[in-house]
């Protein structure tokens, strides 16, 4: 019986890919005057910037491709599955609500914490707790991306404060984020229940 559709192996890896493919083109076109060991990536998302539409374009379809996953992953528990498409949303949210070229944004702020906080509960709320359940379901790696995702936001929330390097927090973050469908759904597919894991 298999637990997710293979389409969901589609969607959540292009997550990642499109994420990072998207800052790192974005970068190289903001040329030499981006930092992104200490500038965020939604200073790659500023209208004007020189990679504008390619950062734009990354968050919505960073947004697109949680949410597909989050329907596909029949196999997760609701309250995850939920948390999963409700932080696609956001992606796209902050897509078309981009930061001011100086200062911060209060709605722009909220949306990406809303986003972060989503998308680093949704592991732990997705984990089926019986035996049976595919590896990235279980509550111990559940829990395990779940806390990884924690604390890394709060690592990047502290060099936001510190004027440490915040990319470099925000991009461990986001990436950890972004692989973790795909990690939950490749085991779903090795998986069956009653057999154990596919060799």
């Amino acid at each position: 019986m298999r637990l997710v559709p293979r389409w969901a192996l589609l969607s959540s890896g292009c997550a990642p890919s499109v994420l990072i493919a998207g800052w790192a083109i974005a970068a190289q076109l903001e040329g030499p005057a981006y930092d992104p060991a200490t500038q965020t990536i939604s200073a790659l998302a500023v209208y004007g910037a020189a990679g504008f539409w390619v950062m734009t374009a990354a968050l919505a379809g960073l947004g697109v491709c949680h949410f597909l996953t989050a329907l596909g992953l029949r196999a997760a528990a609701l309250p995850g599955r939920v948390a999963l498409g409700a932080g696609g949303v956001t992606a796209c949210v902050v897509a078309v609500i981009p930061p001011p070229s100086s200062g911060g944004s209060l709605r722009h702020g909220a949306v990406v914490g809303i986003g972060f906080a989503l998308l680093a509960v949704w592991p732990v709320l997705a984990a089926d707790r019986r035996d049976a359940a595919p590896w990235a379901l279980r509550i111990v790696p559940s829990a395990t991306a779940t806390v990884l995702m924690l604390v890394s936001a709060a690592w990047f929330m502290l060099e936001m404060h510190q004027d440490g390097p915040a990319g470099v927090a925000e991009r461990l973050v986001t990436a950890i984020q972004s692989l973790w469908p795909f990690v939950v759904v490749a085991s779903c597919l090795r998986h069956r229940y009653g057999e154990g894991p596919s060799n």
